[in-house]
């Protein structure tokens, strides 16, 4: 197991390297398997960009890490990296996380008991706004979007989706 101490080292050295290619780092863990450590770094995309980020900006990131893990040795003994995003099975637990699920389909577990399904327009300070979908299918339907308080979500997660139906398309095709 990894000490505080020494997860801090290796951030230390991790994030500003992931700084200069413009993302953020999500998570740093530091476990023991073997005689070696593993280091898992969890990178996304900026709060303000919609979408994901692809495997070719990945691999570059994860090479950049390594580069600088090499030269700084803030890792005792061999290590092996592991860089991923967060995915879609990442709860979302924080602003930012809801920031960066914007456009998607979302699943929130209110305080009061209810469970809203929609599509998450946009952010507006610590409301969330979400444009309706069909609570069963979850294709986007008309109507008036919900304004929730993030006070008001007691979990919510990032629903995925094979297709997206268009508002008002009958026909269940890709959009």
């Amino acid at each position: 197991m990894a000490t505080p101490a020494g997860t801090q080292r290796v951030r230390g050295v991790v994030e500003p390297a992931v700084t200069a290619a413009g993302l953020v780092l999500e998570d740093l863990e530091l476990a023991r398997a073997g005689g070696r450590t593993v280091v898992r770094v969890t990178i996304d995309l900026a709060d303000d960009v919609v979408g994901s980020l692809d495997l070719d900006r990945l691999a570059d990131v994860a090479r950049e890490i390594g580069a600088v893990l090499d030269v700084a040795e803030p890792v005792d003994g061999e290590y092996t990296l592991e860089v991923s995003t967060p995915g879609t099975s990442r709860p979302l637990t924080e602003l930012r996380h809801f920031r960066r699920a914007r456009t998607r389909l979302v699943r929130l577990a209110l305080r009061d008991g209810r469970s809203l399904l929609g599509r998450l327009g946009s952010v507006e300070g610590t409301t969330l706004v979400l444009s309706p979908v069909d609570q069963a299918s979850g294709r986007d339907v008309a109507g008036d979007p919900l304004h929730i308080a993030l006070a008001d979500v007691a979990s919510a997660s990032v629903e995925v989706e094979l297709s997206r139906a268009r508002v008002g398309d009958d026909s269940g095709g890709e959009s």
